[in-house]
């Protein structure tokens, strides 16, 4: 039989380390207000493989905390 969806206490603990990492993500965005990093550059920086640097970067953006400029390089969003 296929398993489809990971045990309830596999979800928890891999939605608590995406948690985690969108908290330190934000953090290193506040802690240097003019950091840029292209989806590569972050991956490097936080060890994650590309996929999920562009995953949290992008969602980030979504929420309007980050934004994307032309050369694709990831800044915190200005506040009004």
């Amino acid at each position: 039989m296929m398993m489809l969806e990971a045990p309830l206490g596999e979800r928890a603990t891999h939605e608590d380390s995406i948690t985690r990492l969108l908290h330190r993500v934000r953090s290193e965005f506040l802690e240097m207000p003019g950091l840029r990093l292209t989806p590569a550059q972050a991956a490097r920086l936080w060890a994650l493989d590309r996929a999920t640097s562009e995953r949290i970067l992008d969602g980030l953006t979504a929420t309007g905390f980050l934004f994307r400029n032309r050369e694709g390089a990831y800044l915190r969003a200005s506040r009004p």
